[in-house]
């Protein structure tokens, strides 16, 4: 039985420390939606989304409202276009994406996720017609995200992909340029993605996953800063392990607190309870930041050394706790760094503290990699493939999911600031160190083999 005093911690989560249901994603699969018509494939791709997920916005409403909870996004996550629509090219994922953004709109989810390719290694026909969609895509459409994995532990780097992609990210920038390159922050480019991710821009449902399911994404920044500040203020002499344990106590309450909300959106809704994903994913709004978190630490300054270490405890606690919660954990669960859509590590960037190579460093320790960063819009696509091709080898080196998500900004220069709106945040800036001084390695191409742990037969 819960004490008093527990459940009147929880209830101050809510009302004063920004705790959230992030996101509610509802995983639905199409591979049965395939259809040599193009047109066939879109009804039944609108049809079905519609079956599964008209009750979803409502469902979320009602949960919320019942327990005071604000639900923030509600998003659906798609079986890989790249195998929906595998017989149809260029222009026919083009076709299938603007039926997901049709059906999205449709049932009032914020974003659909699943214009995904996997070619760690190597491609397919259909992967690169998706590819060479991706720049369209992301330009004409409002709801759907794209991503694509070019690396994994167990396959090495396909740098061909990697070459490619940054074209595409370049390509994607251009055609955004009147909303500063704001297709990109819809793109995510990963090494060992995970198949139940709730989290935009990387959500797909993969291969294993049941017909439908509901992930949950739970984020409770500004929870653990006021956790760690009441600590701190009460006079007691600490040390870091102190600040560690204090983290798993109130990530073990955010976590039970997000799976009772997942597990009554999937009963309403009649489908599977999947996972529940521990992240800590901030927000532009003041005191919802994972890097107030780390300057309350002690971290006078985010990018100066000692943060790297910081972010390694708080990433740790965070999943300690978050697993003796729940046993149904997945996704990436730990600490996100998306600088324009952390008010803090925004400021820190601004103020020259902050750059691509410390980012790049601290990536090593936490959930994601070098996520909502943009970079000066005439960085060249070799650039942006060497930036790509060094956090997937961090991710695969270490057997973890890494990503990258970078926007280079059209007619704009590193110190000058980039706006998206919402929850994309803004930022300024960074720099991007020796442009083009990696252009010969990158358009080598080939693939960067597996490391000897990978083999694990």
């Amino acid at each position: 039985m819960l004490r008093s005093e527990e459940i009147l911690t929880t209830v101050r989560m809510f009302r004063q420390e920004h705790l959230d249901v992030r996101a509610v994603t509802l995983g639905i699969n199409l591979l049965d939606c395939s259809s040599p018509d193009i047109d066939q494939l879109c009804r039944k791709m609108e049809r079905k989304i519609l079956s599964k997920a008209a009750r979803l916005v409502p469902v979320c409403e009602e949960i919320a409202a019942k327990y005071g909870i604000p639900i923030v996004n509600k998003r659906l996550a798609v079986s890989p276009l790249s195998s929906v629509a595998a017989s149809h090219g260029e222009e026919g994922m083009l076709e299938a994406a603007r039926s997901l953004d049709r059906a999205a709109a449709e049932v009032r989810v914020d974003l659909v996720g699943g214009f995904t390719a996997l070619v760690q290694k190597g491609f397919t026909a259909s992967e690169r017609s998706l590819l060479d969609a991706l720049p369209a895509v992301l330009a004409e459409t409002e709801r759907v995200c794209g991503s694509v994995n070019v690396a994994s532990t167990k396959a090495g780097i396909n740098m061909d992909a990697v070459l490619e992609m940054g074209r595409v990210i370049a390509e994607t920038a251009r055609r955004t340029a009147d909303r500063d390159g704001f297709g990109c922050a819809k793109l995510v480019v990963f090494c060992n993605i995970p198949e139940d991710n709730p989290f935009m821009a990387g959500a797909y449902l993969g291969d294993g996953e049941p017909e439908c399911v509901v992930n949950i994404g739970v984020s409770g920044p500004g929870v653990v800063k006021r956790a760690l500040e009441r600590l701190l203020g009460a006079g007691n002499r600490l040390d870091v392990g102190d600040l560690a344990e204090e983290i798993k106590t109130t990530a073990f309450r955010v976590t039970r607190v997000g799976e009772l909300i997942g597990r009554e959106v999937a009963l309403a809704l009649d489908v599977p309870f999947g996972i529940v994903d521990l992240s800590l994913a901030p927000t532009p709004k003041m005191g919802d930041s994972v890097g107030e978190i780390l300057e309350v630490m002690g971290i006078e300054k985010i990018g100066a050394p000692g943060t790297t270490a910081a972010l390694a405890l708080l990433n740790d606690a965070v999943k300690k706790g978050g697993l003796f919660a729940s046993s149904s954990v997945g996704g990436l669960s730990g600490a996100f760094i998306p600088v324009a859509e952390d008010g803090a590590l925004a400021r820190a960037a601004a103020r020259g503290y902050l750059s691509l190579e410390k980012l790049e460093a601290m990536t090593s320790v936490c959930s994601v990699g070098l996520d909502m960063i943009p970079i000066p819009g005439d960085t060249d696509p070799e650039t942006i493939a060497a930036i790509l091709a060094d956090e997937m080898a961090i991710g695969v080196v270490n057997n973890k999911t890494t990503a990258v998500r970078v926007i280079p900004v059209p007619g704009k220069k590193a110190g000058q600031k980039a706006v998206f709106g919402g929850l994309f945040g803004q930022s300024t800036i960074l720099a991007v160190p020796h442009p083009g001084a990696a252009r010969a390695f990158v358009k080598k191409g080939g693939r960067i083999p597996a490391p000897l742990h990978s083999l694990t037969n």
